[in-house]
């Protein structure tokens, strides 16, 4: 009779034959655990991004931005013809005005969020809304573990619930299709969104002026290189050499002119030690896309 290879390791394990360990299985840290206040329940974060390249049969491609916040599960899903920063703007302002305005948005690196990647100190559309109506833009690398999970989840259920379960013929039929079930999402998550933090009303008459000298800060999620450097806003900058391939939070200042580098750790989330602030003057770029 064969002994199977499970028994063979139990019988080992029992006598201490074995010199592997076993995985480790820590508590994941809390959502939001890179931004303190939004880990701890004190803010809200609204996450953004994009699902590509849907296919009507016999007709255009579209792309859908998806939104949902953090803590409230508010959600929304807008059916555009093509990735532009400029079709972002509406569905944002849309948003904000009926929901309010959170604490922090979060978009992954894409250009149609962050503005262009050549050239450096480049403050695009999104990021100048966001700042100009005070809430500060967040950007997570979509390769790290978890930071996407919410939205990613949402992206991965609207799929389901919606593009796969119906057949349309039109981005319309989509779009209307695609508003009955945030509809219907937002129902049934309405004591999630009474009880997330509050969020701020969007000031009335609001302007976006592209050309405004920028004021607060944005955040960058970003892993060190093995010298303990950084690049964001197109440029190097040195942070530590002892934190080296780990995990940062950069908050870029316009206000005071710096950047601060905070050390993250999900095994530690409550413990950021800052790093280095480091002295950043924005050089007040111009705005340059079509206005």
């Amino acid at each position: 009779m064969l002994v199977s290879r499970a028994s063979i390791n139990r019988v080992l394990r029992r006598h201490g034959a074995t010199d592997a360990h076993g995985r480790v299985r820590r508590p994941a840290p809390p959502k939001g655990w890179y931004l303190p206040e939004v880990a701890a329940g004190r803010a809200e974060v609204d996450c953004f991004d994009f699902i590509e390249d849907l296919k009507i049969a016999g007709g255009p491609l579209l792309n859908v931005l998806t939104g949902k916040s953090l803590h409230g599960a508010l959600t929304d899903a807008w059916v555009l013809d093509k990735l532009s920063a400029k079709g972002c703007m509406p569905c944002l302002l849309g948003r904000w005005q009926r929901d309010g305005l959170p604490t922090h948005a979060q978009f992954d690196n894409d250009t149609v969020f962050q503005g262009a990647h050549q050239f450096a100190d480049t403050v695009g559309r999104v990021s100048r809304l966001c700042l100009a109506l005070g809430v500060i833009p967040v950007f997570v690398p979509p390769l790290e573990h978890g930071m996407q999970n919410t939205i990613e989840g949402f992206n991965g259920l609207w799929q389901a619930k919606v593009w796969q379960r119906y057949h349309v013929d039109s981005a319309a039929e989509l779009q209307a299709r695609s508003h009955a079930y945030i509809a219907a999402h937002r129902a049934r998550n309405r004591q999630a969104a009474e009880a997330s933090p509050p969020r701020r009303p969007m000031p009335e008459h609001f302007e976006l002026d592209l050309h405004a000298p920028l004021r607060g800060q944005m955040i960058f999620i970003r892993r060190t290189a093995e010298s303990g450097s950084v690049h964001l806003m197109g440029r190097h900058f040195a942070v530590s050499p002892e934190w080296p391939n780990r995990l940062v939070r950069c908050e870029v200042d316009f206000d005071h002119h710096c950047i601060r580098c905070f050390a993250l750790r999900r095994r530690a989330p409550g413990e950021q030690a800052l790093l280095a602030t480091l002295e950043y003057h924005w050089p007040n770029k111009p705005f340059k896309g079509e206005l």
